[in-house]
């Protein structure tokens, strides 16, 4: 009845993300999701810049950042901090290369 009504289903909801996106939206989403995957598996490397909404659990991924950067400078864990730089790109494409860290 859900999928002839356009909801997603109970046991969809049960394994996904918590959500209130109806099911166009949600399979819509979970195609963005794959593309990002794939792209990432494809190259073999972090892409210049990650959709973090269509990340799973994007709190592991900014944490593995932070983890990452402390080992590679020898920084204590519990001394960094996480910040964002707000910009004006509105595009993945605009993102030449990656920041240094992060």
């Amino acid at each position: 009845a859900s999928l002839f009504n356009g909801f997603l289903p109970g046991i969809w909801r049960n394994m996904c993300p918590q959500t209130e996106k109806n099911l166009v939206n949600w399979i819509n989403h979970l195609k963005r999701r794959d593309a990002q995957y794939k792209e990432w598996e494809a190259n073999r490397e972090e892409p210049n810049a990650v959709w973090l909404s269509g990340l799973h659990i994007p709190e592991s991924y900014l944490t593995a950042l932070v983890q990452t950067t402390c080992r590679r400078k020898g920084i204590a864990l519990d001394k960094a901090t996480l910040y964002t730089d707000v910009t004006q790109m509105t595009s993945p494409d605009e993102v030449k290369k990656k920041p240094e860290d992060g």
